[in-house]
């Protein structure tokens, strides 16, 4: 089985993981300092993929379809 990430994928997301537990980490236009460890990681992927390395792209939102067939399920209940 292929690998999902590049390994120089994954070296990015490391960087930017030290990056935030420093606290040097900064967010794109606000530059506010980044404490989250989830949007450490997208900032790290978001950056691998600018730079055209194997990355799987961004996951879909839920689309108008899937919410409505949510919505029935739940009020079904």
């Amino acid at each position: 089985m292929a690998r999902k990430y590049s390994k120089t994928a994954s070296a990015d997301v490391e960087r930017v993981m030290k990056k935030r537990k420093a606290g040097t980490l900064k967010s794109g236009r606000s530059g506010k300092k980044v404490t989250s460890r989830k949007q450490a990681i997208a900032i790290g992927l978001s950056e691998a993929r600018a730079e055209g390395k194997k990355v799987p792209k961004k996951a879909a939102k839920k689309t108008a379809k899937k919410k409505k067939a949510a919505k029935k399920r739940k009020a079904k209940k």
